[in-house]
């Protein structure tokens, strides 16, 4: 099987991770800007991050045989700090057109605080303008609500739904994301999101259409293998392959490849690697032999 992870940070991750990935059968990665772990207090750190997420990460991937894809936005904690926040909504468009960024994302509330919706409102509205799809983060803490308010949202500035993806959904607020029409996104993470098990009894109950496993992992304890792991479980607990497929591969990829910067003919290829390749005089080898692997130019 093939599997799309559509929110992973592998800024935060090593070669290792990137390599039992490929193997597992992970094809294709979206990464979405998000909070790093402590706050950035210059716009010129937002400008660092932004592009290398579309450089050096999706370089970085490729060696492996992984396509990398990636969202543009201001995380909803950093979007407090309204003063930094207002500079980096500004040089967003910067980033966010470019090619190999298929949403804005992930943006959302944290507190749901009114400088979190008012950027949220600003980042929803640059998405509809320039038919863009929005991955949206749903808070730690009242979920169901900071849910809500991202639909409404979305609804009152005329984003169609079906360019809307909620993640970190569980099962209080399944039922409000597909009814009201948008991706039901779920995060296989440790003791904070889902877990493997609770996503089987989700798809048993609410079936597999617009429903997508990711696994989030970032810098905190998480499993980059979660979507395959999860994969296996579904079907060793009875679920069709089709099913299966749909919810972590196929719902994902439908969902982004709105962006049109997706080749789904592209990603049934074998790869091409190409480890002799550098990026910014850099290459991800240090000491390896490098694989060149499929139809890579002598």
């Amino acid at each position: 099987m093939r599997f799309f992870d559509p929110h992973i940070h592998l800024t935060s991750r090593t070669t290792d991770d990137l390599e039992r990935m490929a193997a597992a059968g992970v094809r294709a990665v979206i990464e979405p800007a998000f909070w790093v772990g402590q706050p950035r207090t210059t716009v010129g750190s937002f400008t660092d991050y932004f592009a290398s997420l579309l450089g050096w990460e999706r370089f970085r991937a490729a060696q492996f045989g992984i396509a990398h894809y990636c969202a543009i936005g201001l995380n909803s904690k950093e979007a407090n700090n309204e003063a930094l926040a207002r500079t980096v909504l500004e040089i967003l468009p910067r980033f966010a057109l470019k090619e190999g960024v298929v949403a804005i994302g992930e943006i959302g509330f944290d507190e749901i605080t009114a400088a979190e919706e008012r950027a949220y409102v600003a980042q929803v509205e640059f998405a509809r303008e320039n038919d863009m799809v929005v991955m949206v983060h749903s808070p730690h803490r009242d979920k169901k609500r900071g849910i809500r308010r991202s639909l409404d949202i979305a609804r009152e500035l005329g984003l169609a739904m079906e360019k809307l993806v909620i993640d970190h959904n569980n099962e209080e607020t399944v039922e409000l994301t597909l009814s009201a029409g948008a991706w039901a996104a779920f995060t296989i993470y440790p003791h904070t999101k889902m877990g493997s098990e609770r996503m089987v009894e989700i798809v048993k109950q609410h079936g597999s259409e617009r429903v997508i496993v990711d696994s989030s992992a970032d810098w905190g304890v998480s499993d980059p293998l979660a979507v395959p792991k999860t994969a296996r479980l579904m079907l060793e607990r009875g679920l069709e392959l089709a099913a299966v497929e749909r919810v972590t591969w196929q719902n994902a990829l439908d969902a982004y490849a709105q962006s049109g910067q997706i080749d789904a003919q592209a990603l049934l290829q074998k790869p091409a690697i190409d480890q002799r390749q550098l990026f910014a005089d850099n290459s991800v080898l240090r000491g390896q032999d490098a694989r060149v692997e499929g139809d890579v130019p002598n």
